[in-house]
C-alpha cells in the first residue's frame, strides 16, 4: 500500500512540476519597455509610463506658469521668457515614492543662469511627485490629471505635486539579474528585462550557420541567487534544429556578480531551413516572473554530428575530383 502511495505522489509531483514548466513555457518576457518612461514599484513590478510620455501639465501661478512635460521637463513660462528647471531623458530618474507618494521623478541640468553654484552643478532641478489618483489637497478628481501644487525651495529648485491615473503594474521583475555573451555585459537581459532585440525573433540577430555554439553568462545579486532555477528551451519549429545545453548554468548552479554562471548552448542544424529557427530560452526565477529570451539560429545547410561535415564531405568531394583531373606542371617538364 506504502509502495503504491509513493508511486501516485511521484506522479503527482511529476504532473505539477510538467504543468510549471509548460506554464513558464506559456508566459511573456518580461521585456524592457519602449521609452525611458517607466518605473518599478515596491513590489518590482513594471510600472509602463510609456504613453504617457510628452503629456502637458501646466500649473497657472501668479507671475508666471509651470509647465510639465511627463518624462521629458519642467519649465516656468512668463512674459519675460521660458526659464528651463530641468531635463528627464538624460538622468531617467524615475523611481519609487513614500507614504502619500507613489512615485519620483527627477528632473537636472536645467538654466545655469544664477544657479552655477547649485549642488552638484546641475542647474536648475525639479522633482515632481506622481500621486495616482486625485490630489492630496482634494483638486483635480478624475480626468487625465493635473498639477495639485508647486513650492519653490528657491529659484534653483522646485517641488511639483502632481495627480495622475496610474498605470497598472506588470511582470514582477527580478532586478539585477543579467544575461550576456562575456562575463561582464548584459546583451540579453538587463536588471532582470529582456533587451530589444532577444525579446523576439529577428533575423538581424541570426546566428550564423557555423557557429555551432553560444556562450551565455548570467550574474545575479548574491543574496537573491539561489532563486534563479535551470534554464528549459523550446526550439520553434520542433523539428530541425538540435540543441544541447550544458555547463554550471545549465545544471542550476546559482550566478553571482562576482562569480557569473555559464550556458553553454551547443546546436546543431539537422535540416535546411529558409527560415531561421528560435531557441525559446525560459530561465524560471522562484517568486518572480520568469525570465525569457529568444535566440535566433540560421540553418542553410545540414549538419552532420561533427559540426559542418555535410558541407566539408561536398567541398572535399570537388576537390578531390579536380587533383584527380589535374596534372603537375613539373610532369610535363620532365616528359621534354
Amino acid at each position: 500500500m506504502r509502495q503504491r502511495l509513493g508511486v501516485r505522489s511521484l506522479s503527482w509531483l511529476f504532473m505539477i512540476g510538467t504543468a510549471v514548466v509548460l506554464q513558464a513555457l506559456g508566459v511573456a518576457s518580461v521585456v524592457v519597455p519602449s521609452s525611458n518612461c517607466y518605473v518599478l514599484d515596491n513590489s518590482s513590478r513594471i510600472v509602463d509610463f510609456s504613453s504617457w510620455a510628452g503629456n502637458i501639465f501646466e500649473y497657472e501661478g501668479k507671475d508666471s506658469d509651470l509647465v510639465v512635460r511627463f518624462c521629458k521637463d519642467v519649465e516656468s513660462r512668463s512674459q519675460a521668457g521660458y526659464v528651463d528647471f530641468g531635463r528627464y531623458d538624460l538622468f531617467n530618474y524615475f523611481v519609487t515614492g513614500s507614504g502619500q507618494v507613489d512615485f519620483v521623478q527627477g528632473f537636472f541640468n536645467g538654466d545655469l543662469m544664477n544657479c552655477e553654484n547649485s549642488y552638484d552643478k546641475r542647474g536648475r532641478t525639479a522633482q515632481v511627485n506622481v500621486v495616482c489618483g486625485s490630489c492630496l489637497n482634494g483638486k483635480c478628481k478624475g480626468g487625465l490629471g493635473c498639477i495639485c501644487n508647486i513650492t519653490y525651495e528657491s529659484t534653483c529648485r522646485v517641488f511639483v505635486e502632481l495627480s495622475i491615473p496610474c498605470e497598472r503594474p506588470g511582470p514582477r521583475v527580478f532586478q539585477g539579474f543579467t544575461v550576456g555573451f562575456h562575463p561582464r555585459s548584459w546583451e540579453v537581459v538587463y536588471n532582470g528585462m529582456t533587451q530589444l532585440g532577444f525579446e523576439k525573433s529577428h533575423h538581424d540577430f541570426s546566428f550564423r550557420t557555423e557557429q555551432t555554439h553560444v556562450a551565455l553568462y548570467m550574474t545575479a545579486i548574491a543574496s537573491l541567487s539561489n532563486l534563479v532555477q535551470k534554464p528549459i528551451i523550446k526550439v520553434v519549429p520542433e523539428n530541425g534544429l538540435e540543441v544541447r545545453l550544458s555547463g554550471a548554468g545549465a545544471t542550476g548552479t546559482p550566478p553571482t556578480t562576482l562569480s557569473p554562471t555559464v550556458v553553454i548552448v551547443d546546436w546543431r542544424c539537422e535540416k535546411a531551413s529558409d527560415n531561421p529557427y528560435e531557441v525559446n530560452v525560459t530561465i524560471p526565477v522562484e517568486g518572480y516572473d520568469p525570465i525569457q529570451f529568444i535566440l535566433t539560429k540560421a540553418c542553410e545547410y545540414r549538419q552532420d554530428q561533427g559540426g559542418d561535415a555535410t558541407r566539408g564531405w561536398a567541398i572535399f568531394g570537388l576537390l578531390s575530383c579536380i587533383s584527380s583531373n589535374f596534372t603537375p606542371i613539373n610532369s610535363f617538364k620532365s616528359k621534354h
